[in-house]
């Protein structure tokens, strides 16, 4: 499988650029050390995932460079782009509640045990992409990849431990930003990409052969004894 490396610079650069702008606009300076650390970590690790992923599973990587294909559920497609602009409306709000207005007043202690989650999420992630080569960003059945449920690693406890892993990095981003506004506000993302879990099984229930039997097995979708 070839990779698109084009568009994967392309991205890379992309993705940099709309965090960086969101994040420093919104604070009116780029004297912001946490923003400043938020962006290193981050940008280390999507560059270390996509280094293995280049190297172990092409193919995966290439199906998270296609974005808006013909087969993707017709609701995602309104779903999708909403949540992307919730996130960078999120990151703006941290920006302007952190250290523009400083409305927010966050001990460091809280801000250091925001880099401890924001880490984990990423191992967190890091588990999820080496389990599932059918991780893609938006809602589609992958039938020419030959889709089979997951169930081994994270999937054994959880069905959706992706979003579970954002649900852990936007906690732990608000916290190492400073913003009590951020933690509120990724809450209310949590909301939204819990409804997209919801719709997302529903479809895989309609066209993924075992996945029911999945639900029953496992039967939390993204906390453990929860929900």
């Amino acid at each position: 499988m070839n990779v698109n490396i084009k568009l994967l610079v392309g991205q890379t650069i992309g993705i940099f650029l709309v965090f960086a702008l969101a994040l420093f606009l919104s604070a009116g300076t780029i004297a912001w050390l946490a923003g400043w650390s938020f962006l290193g970590l981050f940008l280390g690790f999507f560059l270390g995932v996509n280094r293995w992923l280049l190297r172990h599973n092409p193919g995966l990587l290439q199906e998270r460079l296609r974005l808006g294909t013909s087969d993707q559920q017709t609701w995602d497609k309104l779903f999708f782009p909403i949540m992307l602009m919730l996130f960078v409306a999120w990151l703006g709000l941290m920006g302007l509640d952190a250290v523009r207005f400083h409305w927010s007043q966050m001990p460091l202690a809280l801000q250091a045990m925001g880099v401890i989650l924001l880490l984990g999420s990423f191992y967190l992630l890091f588990l999820v992409f080496r389990e599932n080569s059918y991780l893609s960003p938006v809602v589609r059945f992958q039938e020419e990849r030959g889709q089979t449920v997951v169930s081994t690693g994270p999937y054994h406890y959880v069905r959706h431990p992706m979003y579970a892993a954002i649900f852990v990095f936007v906690l732990g981003t608000s916290l190492l930003l400073g913003s009590w506004y951020g933690v509120l506000f990724g809450l209310m993302l949590m909301v939204v990409l819990a409804r997209r879990a919801v719709l997302e099984e529903s479809m895989l229930q309609s066209v993924l052969r075992g996945y029911t039997a999945y639900q029953a097995q496992v039967k939390y979708r993204l906390i453990p004894y929860v929900w």
